[in-house]
């Protein structure tokens, strides 16, 4: 199905180039860069981008592509590390003196057929080091800067183009024209919609589970809500679902999911297990946060799995494990490419060797508004699509250091603070993601007159897309206020709250 092919050379924004063109209606795939000419051929795409990266094309084990793929015919769009590829391939490249990051202004010397409807000059998003000085007959400088002289080319020719910049973030205005552009000179079909999104997880799901059952572990977020739903419309029955506690949820998580799913979704089997105290008895005096996300990932298997084998005692059919995953999650747990710089695992990609059940991932390629407009489509309330995310190893990952049942309880009354207040003034529905965390320091204070040492809470609320960048939200200082107050007020052993002011990148939404 895929008409467009992203070649990822180890870029953590090559699912973005994703992302912008399945917003065009047409349907993209990320896949290694040591796809072969062969593998490529099969899919047969209209088009290929080669994704931007973080080496140098003159690294001793710099990533390469398949030569051939330049015999295809196939157009071919080089961004960043992949228009030093083509411009190393066919041209001269060398080291730049000055290297060029964040915001830049291009002069487009020619439109050609990639920029058209762009002006004389542009707003981009600068990220290199190398420069391309020198291209043969037949390719068209586009545009330069006054530091790098080729900034963009094409040959139409050879169907080669290529852009210095990354058109795929927000801060080059014109990217989405760029794209479209692109999408034009391939001449795709725009078949991509969350109807089709349906339609396809569906028939996955049909031909992977066939008449067996499935087993899955929900949390009441809207990734493992939205693929419960699609499993559970496809197989209806066969569908059994596990919630497990454990320990680190959000105030009143629990009573409020179980109601909710029962009441909204009407599964027939929904199971739940409390685990807390195994969970945090592995997690004492853990401070590391990867150590975290693999005890909680493990863990949470080890429970699902002896659960399992409860109901499999009733229900001997079951050989599946359904899973919330989304694309963000397994990008960001350095797949599907080798040179991806790892950020951190995933409790849904973080797997024993030894799982017996095969696992099913109607979600794996959608990115979480993708998952959002899917799941309004199929009648999934509105008030479980529109909940903020929450990390399946729950507030684990936002008390930093040591995890104890005092610090949970510090901050499971803060956030239900944070969140009450973001609701009840309407700022929940504008904000893309919004908690608070636990820092392993304290700080000085003074309460009734008295020096006191207590915890300090950090509030964060991003503004995002589809979380693969996201903006601090500009909350009033009124309400941040109001929330601060309340914190230090009703909130026993909390000192001091600050409001983190970090974008992403650098930072990364969540604090571990």
């Amino acid at each position: 199905m895929s008409q467009i092919i992203v070649i990822n050379f180890g870029s953590q924004v090559a699912h973005l180039i994703n992302r912008r063109i399945r917003e065009s209606g047409v349907y993209s795939e990320l896949v290694g860069y040591d796809i072969s000419v062969k593998k490529i051929a099969k899919i047969n795409p209209k088009g290929i981008i080669l994704s931007g990266g973080p080496s140098s094309v003159y690294e001793k084990h710099a990533p390469q592509v398949d030569k051939k793929i330049f015999s295809l015919g196939i157009p071919i769009l080089g961004i960043c590390y992949g228009f030093q590829l083509i411009g190393k391939k066919y041209g001269k490249l060398k080291p730049g003196k000055l290297k060029e990051y964040g915001k830049k202004l291009i002069e487009v010397k020619h439109q050609g057929s990639l920029f058209k409807k762009l002006n004389k000059k542009e707003q981009v998003w600068m990220s290199h080091g190398d420069l391309v000085t020198k291209l043969p007959a037949g390719f068209k400088i586009l545009a330069k800067t006054n530091t790098c002289p080729i900034a963009a080319f094409e040959n139409k020719g050879k169907r080669l183009y290529g852009i210095q910049f990354h058109a795929e973030v927000v801060h080059t205005k014109k990217g989405k024209r760029i794209l479209k552009n692109f999408l034009d000179i391939c001449k795709v079909k725009k078949d991509w919609s969350a109807k089709s999104a349906i339609n396809n997880s569906i028939n996955e799901i049909k031909f992977q589970v066939g008449n067996n059952s499935v087993i899955m572990g929900i949390s009441g977020g809207v990734d493992s809500t939205v693929a419960a739903a699609l499993i559970h419309r496809t197989i209806k029955d066969r569908l059994y679902c596990v919630f497990v506690d454990h320990g680190m949820l959000r105030k009143n998580e629990k009573e409020d999911v179980m109601k909710t799913l029962k009441k909204n979704l009407r599964f027939k089997h929904i199971y739940s297990v409390d685990a807390s105290s195994m969970f945090l008895k592995r997690l004492s005096k853990v401070s590391d946060p990867e150590e975290k996300r693999k005890i909680i990932g493990h863990t949470f298997i080890e429970v699902f799995e002896k659960k399992v084998k409860e109901i499999e005692k009733k229900h001997p059919n079951i050989k599946f494990l359904g899973q919330g995953t989304i694309y963000p999650d397994r990008i960001e747990s350095a797949q599907p490419t080798k040179q991806a710089s790892k950020i951190k695992s995933h409790h849904n990609v973080t797997l024993p060797k030894g799982m017996k059940l095969k696992v099913v991932e109607p979600l794996k390629d959608m990115y979480k508004d993708e998952v959002r407009e899917l799941g309004r489509k199929i009648g999934i309330p509105t008030s479980m699509i529109e909940r903020h995310p929450f990390p399946g190893p729950g507030l684990a990952v936002r008390i930093i250091g040591n995890i104890t049942p005092g610090r949970i309880k510090i901050l499971q009354e803060a956030d239900a603070i944070f969140i009450e207040e973001l609701k009840n003034s309407g700022y929940y529905k504008k904000t893309w993601q919004a908690f608070a965390a636990l820092f392993p320091i304290r700080a000085v204070g003074v309460k009734g007159d008295a020096r006191t040492y207590e915890h300090i809470i950090s509030l964060r609320a991003v503004t995002s897309i589809d979380a693969m960048t996201a903006d601090w939200a500009k909350l009033p200082d009124s309400l941040l206020e109001k929330i601060s107050s309340r914190i230090l007020n009703e909130v026993a052993g909390v000192g001091r709250v600050v409001y983190d002011v970090s974008q992403k990148p650098p930072a990364t939404i969540e604090y571990e």
